[in-house]
């Protein structure tokens, strides 16, 4: 199956609230086709069953990943498949000018509307960064456990030895694609609050644009410290709770069309 081929079956189908949707083509064979392409690349593919945290970090770095709300200017088709391994986690040479050019292709009433849109797109990543890192942690430690394990062991198989380090491989690199993707999205963020302060000025509302793009880039950097260090304040950081839990429905105003 050509690559043609496969991106044009690769446009995810949706349900409701957007969720990804039971896909025989998106479940079964993608991921098929990758694991075999990854391993003609050389690079791990392990067997072993998913743990809990596995597939929970999995599910919290797809809304980092490919967020529903980012409509086709985060080029789904090429993510969905670099997800399934069809394509390594290297081809991804995304223009940061695309969100702009997504903004300015939607007719709003109002110019303010744009700026609006970023706030809640850039404050909306930001709530996120804190669940998946809480299970990120999680998931390296007991990758940490994983290997120790197999240091204690008097006898290993190779089948063991390789699914465990291939899994492990597989977690860290699941971690470092969802810091890529955020790192991309701030990039893609700055380009449109850069322009549209150009094309449609408007100092009440770049500012608070701003201030969304600077919180991101704090949570940002406090995942990229392994949820310690400082955080967007300057200050030591603590654990908060996810807006699940605390003043979720809150997120910012809604844009107008």
């Amino acid at each position: 199956m050509s690559l043609a081929v496969l991106a044009a079956a690769c446009s995810r189908p949706t349900g409701d609230f957007d969720r990804a949707a039971p896909s025989v083509i998106h479940d079964k064979v993608l991921p098929f086709i990758g694991d075999e392409a990854a391993r003609g690349r050389g690079e791990p593919v392990s067997k072993f069953n998913l743990t809990n945290d596995e597939e929970l970090l999995r599910d919290r770095g797809w809304t980092l990943i490919r967020p529903p709300s980012s409509e086709d200017w985060i080029e789904g088709s090429r993510v969905e498949l670099i997800r399934t391994r069809v394509l390594p986690e290297s081809d991804q040479n995304l223009d940061p000018s695309r969100y702009y050019k997504y903004l300015r292709s939607d007719k709003y009433r109002s110019s303010d509307a744009r700026y609006d849109r970023v706030a809640v797109d850039a404050e909306g990543d930001a709530d996120l960064v804190l669940p998946f890192c809480e299970v990120a942690e999680r998931v390296t430690a007991a990758d940490e456990e994983r290997l120790r394990a197999l240091g204690r062991r008097s006898v290993t198989t190779q089948e063991e030895l390789a699914g465990a380090q291939a899994r492990v491989w597989e977690n860290s690199q699941y971690i470092a694609w969802a810091k890529l993707s955020l790192r991309y999205r701030l990039k893609s963020y700055r380009y449109a609050i850069d322009a549209l302060e150009i094309e449609t000025p408007s100092e009440e509302r770049v500012w608070d644009a701003n201030s969304a793009w600077k919180r991101l880039a704090g949570e940002i950097l406090f995942l990229e410290k392994g949820c310690k260090g400082i955080n967007r304040y300057g200050q030591e950081a603590q654990a908060r709770r996810s807006r699940i839990y605390n003043g979720w429905g809150t997120e910012g105003p809604v844009y107008k069309k």
